[in-house]
């Protein structure tokens, strides 16, 4: 059983929000996750994220996105399409 649950940290006892399906005395894997932190953290690519923030290049300005944008002509996910297939 798997199972992402809430719980409250009282006097060295982590208490569970809800009532768990558990035997007396079962042993289970816990991981510890601060709920204060950003929601979104399991949704995060982070390989995706430590490749950008590697990158030296500046982030583009709205001005520059706009003018590259208006460059393509059609539906924008052809050129996108054709942009992969010429990398192969």
């Amino acid at each position: 059983m798997t199972k992402t649950l809430s719980a409250v940290y009282e006097d060295g006892v982590l208490r569970p929000a809800e009532p768990l399906a558990l035997n007396e005395n079962q042993r289970v894997s816990v991981t510890i996750c601060d709920e204060s932190s950003d929601p979104s953290e399991p949704w995060l690519d982070h390989e995706y994220m430590a490749a950008v923030d590697a990158m030296d290049e500046q982030e583009p300005t709205l001005d520059e996105v706009r003018r590259i944008l208006s460059g393509i002509s059609g539906n924008l996910s052809d050129a996108i399409s054709e942009e992969r297939d010429a990398r192969g």
